[in-house]
């Protein structure tokens, strides 16, 4: 049987579904929700400011004290989660880089804390506060 051109080796496949995450780092950053995955208890949020592999959009779990219905998208908030690094091995990132063209030295996952919404724009006076 030919082997898919897509198929990842075992070995690459191995690596990344056991990756070692090392220990957290908090982080604060301001930013907006784009989605909320009420079945999976997450949300995708855009990031004025990159994480430390250069993206703006990362994914991140809600622990239990955050209610999905109290969340708002396109609201500015200062989200404070953890960010957790799981370095690949430097035979696996130059088979992803190689074979897959995907740049990718370490695995990253995002618990969210705590977040706080921003009084963005407060200040402008509406057509309902004018009487």
């Amino acid at each position: 049987m030919v082997k898919k051109k897509d198929d990842i080796p075992d070995w690459v496949t191995d690596e990344i579904q056991n990756a070692k995450f090392q220990k957290p780092t908090e982080m604060k950053k301001t930013g907006y929700i784009l989605e909320l995955y009420d079945a999976d208890n997450k949300i995708d949020a855009q990031l004025y400011d990159p994480v430390e592999d250069g993206r703006h959009i990362v994914t991140m779990d809600l622990p239990k004290k955050i209610k999905m219905g109290d969340l708002e998208k396109g609201v500015v908030y200062e989200f404070t989660f953890d960010q957790y690094k799981a370095p690949l091995s430097k035979k696996v990132s130059e088979y992803l880089e190689k074979e897959k063209e995907i740049e990718m030295s370490a695995i990253y996952q995002f618990e969210l804390k705590s977040l706080e919404m921003l009084d963005v724009g407060s200040n402008e006076a509406t057509d309902d506060d004018v009487e």
